[in-house]
């Protein structure tokens, strides 16, 4: 009787403590809440199945319990029980899977109207790439990435030349704007999230992967690095600041594009050539 008592308030314990517990998500600040449900609805299916299989537990040590004069039931098969238990598992499976196999559909399937972002990872910090007026961002390629290039972007793709270029660690986004992020690495595997929006994808090197979001709250969101690259990871942060149309316009306008950066290197390349022609 004292194991089943135990058991029962292993059982009662984790219920209560799921309920008052201190520890849950972040403020969400993106549309992907039905992330956040799913993750509920697995709690809740999960733990319906832990308190069903630990009251049963408590059940069978108390109806079971040691008697003088009982004796035990040979019973090697039970078609009935075996079809309840293959049927309730089934239902259980479909309930964890289906509802994140939806949400997984509308997480790779980016809308038409979304802007892209390019997000480089490095150890250890973050940089960015926005298009220009045209909308569009330039053709990269690992092979182009130089110290005049940092980007590795094509200097014949007239489409890369209006590009924005972000070597800081701050990255600014429209409120309620589709924003569709494209990850690259320079190096090793990195893995861009920000908890706020719950997304988050792996960077892998020589490959471009992505994902999309739609941010819904103003304000500043911190960056981590989710996959451990280095003795620097603690230190691979930046963040991501939601605003408003008009101040995103003002911050973009005080960037530097790929055509400028260029300009720059030209003058000092002259500048450094000169230099020691006169020596």
């Amino acid at each position: 009787m004292f194991v089943a008592f135990i058991l029962f308030l292993v059982v009662v314990g984790t219920l209560v403590f799921h309920l008052w517990s201190p520890y849950w998500f972040t403020p969400i600040a993106s549309n992907w809440s039905s992330m956040d449900d799913t993750i509920v609805l697995t709690f809740w299916v999960t733990g319906a199945v832990f308190m069903a299989v630990g009251l049963f537990m408590v059940y069978c040590v108390w109806r079971y319990r040691y008697q003088k004069d009982r004796k035990a039931e040979y019973k090697p098969e039970d078609k009935k029980l075996e079809f309840r238990l293959t049927f309730l598992t089934a239902i259980g499976v479909i309930a964890l899977l289906a509802p994140g196999l939806v949400v997984w559909k509308d997480f790779v399937t980016v809308p038409k109207n979304a802007v892209e972002v390019e997000v480089m990872g490095y150890q250890w910090g973050w940089s960015y790439r926005l298009p220009g007026d045209d909308g569009i961002l330039g053709k990269s390629d690992i092979k182009n990435i130089s110290d005049e290039n940092p980007f590795g972007l094509d200097l014949n793709d007239p489409n890369s030349k209006d590009d924005f270029l972000v070597q800081d660690a701050d990255l600014h986004l429209r409120i309620n704007k589709p924003t569709k992020v494209l990850l690259r690495s320079i190096d090793v595997l990195h893995n861009f999230y920000v908890p706020e929006f719950r997304a988050k994808m792996d960077m892998v090197p020589g490959m471009v992967t992505f994902y999309w979001f739609t941010p819904t709250k103003t304000g500043e969101y911190e960056i981590l690095c989710a996959e451990l690259c280095g003795t620097g990871h603690y230190a691979m942060v930046g963040t991501v600041i939601v605003e408003e149309e008009s101040d995103y316009t003002n911050w973009l306008a005080q960037q530097t594009t790929f055509e400028k950066v260029l300009a720059q290197n030209k003058i000092k390349n002259k500048t450094i050539q000169l230099a020691e022609n006169t020596k």
